[in-house]
């Protein structure tokens, strides 16, 4: 497969640089899976999909303040956007700058920040932070809420709250685990009520997740690695929906990766540690029968897994069928209901 096949026309006005006033405020693609079917909500409407007996699982990951300005020692301006806190001193991160920094490199960071580059690392360069305070602490206090390169806008202090999600609790990531956006705890607590039982894992979404494919083939590329964490109780939850004949809704592609990741054994089972799988048509998924989804990058990897999971044509004529109704896409944008049989609405 070529990755030019999972292309889509996207004007730039649809890209969403801004949240909307309320979160549920979005709106809703519901996507049959497998008749390609297509039908146009408002995103609280994701409460007559949802019934008794199924099982949503929520990445509960939160974001870091991860992104970091200052210069180097002899003035040229840097920018640092950290991809993962290794400790409490030291970290990985992208480093941008007019010339590469070499090992031993001095950087000085908004707040008085005083940091080494100590080596490289891939494409990425690891960091020690002077001081005595924890890196997650000067973070939260100096750091910028790291918003995707498509939001051309400098973060505000209303994206410490709207880039995180509601259920946002275990700090680590660098990007925001968006399908989990459009939830607010009034929604949460309406599915609840419907008898649809919450599960929670966590997948710290690292940078790498807006680097291009730089392969011409879709087999080519390779996938940077996360961290996720599967605990025994979301593998409990998996296994009394399979036993009430529920389904397991992802919200999000991170859920995703992270379910299928501690299936790769064959039978679901607590997972912690990296994962690089890659998702793409002709993948069998084990465990994840529906997902809520944001619109994605074209010729992205995500592109691809949604596609795996409904059909690369229905998936390409949702994304034009959304460009037509003038869906808002990307991280502040609106939704994408993925589900087999979605003319059976629950009462």
């Amino acid at each position: 497969m070529k990755v030019s096949d999972f292309e889509y026309h996207l004007p730039e006005s649809l890209i969403a640089s801004e949240p909307l006033p309320r979160r549920t405020d979005s709106r809703l693609l519901v996507v049959d899976r497998d008749t390609g079917a297509l039908a146009d909500r408002d995103f609280p409407a994701i409460v007559d999909f949802l019934g008794p007996g199924d099982l949503l699982v929520l990445n509960d990951t939160r974001v870091l303040p991860a992104r970091l300005f200052g210069h180097k020692a002899t003035g040229g301006a840097v920018e640092v956007l950290l991809e993962r806190v290794l400790n409490e001193r030291e970290a990985l991160a992208q480093i941008r700058a007019s010339k590469t920094p070499k090992a031993g490199t001095r950087l000085h960071l908004e707040g008085g920040l005083g940091v080494e580059v100590t080596q490289r690392d891939g494409d990425f360069f690891r960091l020690c932070f002077e001081g005595t305070e924890p890196l997650p602490v000067l973070l939260e206090r100096h750091g910028h809420m790291p918003l995707p390169p498509y939001i051309k806008r400098p973060d505000t202090h209303a994206d410490r709250e709207r880039y995180q999600t509601v259920f946002a609790d275990k700090p680590g990531a660098v990007a925001a685990p968006t399908a989990g956006l459009h939830f607010d705890p009034s929604l949460l607590q309406t599915l609840e009520n419907r008898g649809v039982e919450l599960a929670r894992l966590t997948l710290h979404v690292g940078a790498g997740t807006f680097q291009p494919v730089r392969s011409e083939t879709v087999e080519d590329h390779e996938m940077h690695a996360e961290w996720v964490s599967v605990p025994a109780s979301v593998c409990d939850a998996v296994a009394r929906t399979r036993a009430r004949g529920g389904r397991v809704v992802a919200v999000g592609t991170t859920v995703v990766r992270s379910l299928e990741t501690a299936a790769l054994g064959g039978e679901l089972a607590p997972f912690e540690g990296e994962t690089d799988i890659y998702i793409y048509p002709g993948y069998e998924f084990r465990v994840v029968d529906a997902l809520i989804t944001n619109f994605h990058l074209p010729g992205s990897t995500l592109v691809m897994l949604v596609s795996a999971l409904a059909g690369r044509e229905s998936i390409l004529a949702a994304y034009r069928h959304a460009v037509e109704r003038q869906y808002r896409f990307f991280s502040y944008g609106d939704a994408m209901l993925i589900m087999a049989d979605t003319t059976t609405v629950a009462p």
